[in-house]
């Protein structure tokens, strides 16, 4: 089993009596369904429905102070604090960023469950979620029984996995759930109550005009830089994010890809040759027949 500190992963609190409402009003997953020991993934979203900051979140134990616990981009969490305290108005909740960071471990089962761990919700390969100090990081990894690891590791291993980053995969504030595959991660709940930029989302989900995706691709030798372009042919209909180890992640349009598959045109980015690890998940499925 390997462990990796996350040096760019920071954690935001929000506790007090209204906590859970207050969140619940805000954000795309619904905490009714979580407890202590369980994360969910999410996002707060603008009114436009685009992505401020996403996020992995779990429940604080009442014997540990009860609360949520907020796993985030630690470039963005000051700023997740800040419009959270924007929001609360009356409601009787507290929001502070702690001094904790993210220890993930995977390949393995963990020797003994620490406080403040959870399964990481978006994919079971994905391993565990442990929020500690980063002083910690090397007796924990002795806790559970895993070997210390540097944090490209686990970069690697989540993109092979395809799971998008934000600020590598796609660009805050300027991508929908549905195009960071948020909605086949279990990002969003589609049958909770009303939350920021919950209209645009539920339209996009009912009427399936998702038209742009982040896709798992396979590289040859050399991986193109992120932010170029995926083209095919001389046609842009990408952008390319992550990569590692010959795997990489695009946000790319569906149709687009499909189309250059469909004519058989090979896509490049930055001169470099670009697969589609599954193609087929650039198929649109059609839409059924109302019988």
């Amino acid at each position: 089993m390997k462990s990796a500190f996350l040096p760019d992963r920071s954690v935001v609190k929000v506790a007090g009596e209204d906590a859970r409402n207050f969140l619940n009003g805000l954000i795309t997953t619904d905490l009714d369904r979580l407890k202590p020991g369980l994360g969910r993934f999410g996002a707060l979203l603008t009114p436009q429905g685009k992505i401020i900051v996403d996020f992995l979140i779990t429940e604080v134990p009442a014997g540990h102070g009860g609360g949520f616990l907020i796993d985030c981009p630690k470039a963005l969490a000051e700023g997740l604090a800040t419009k959270l305290k924007f929001y609360k108005l009356r409601a009787k909740v507290t929001v502070d960023n702690l001094d904790l960071g993210v220890l993930a471990a995977w390949d393995g089962q963990l020797a003994a469950q620490p406080d403040l761990a959870f399964a990481d919700p978006r994919n079971d390969a994905l391993g565990t979620r442990i929020l500690i100090p980063e002083d910690l990081k090397q007796k924990l990894s002795d806790l559970i029984g895993a070997e210390l690891v540097d944090a490209s590791a686990y970069e690697a291993h989540r993109i092979a996995l395809g799971v998008p980053r934000g600020g590598l995969d796609f660009m805050y504030s300027d991508a929908f759930p549905h195009e960071t595959n948020m909605d086949r991660l279990a990002g969003v709940d589609f049958d909770k109550g009303c939350y920021v930029g919950q209209e645009v989302v539920s339209r996009m989900q009912h009427r399936g005009t998702a038209r742009t995706r982040s896709v798992k691709v396979l590289l040859d030798d050399l991986s193109p830089e992120a932010g170029v372009s995926v083209m095919a042919g001389d046609k842009p209909v990408g952008t390319m994010g992550s990569s590692a180890q010959g795997k990489g992640i695009a946000l790319v349009r569906i149709d687009r890809v499909a189309d250059a598959l469909d004519a058989g045109q090979p896509l490049t980015a930055g001169g470099l040759a670009v697969r589609l690890a599954e193609p087929d998940v650039v198929r649109i499925p059609l839409k059924q027949p109302i019988a």
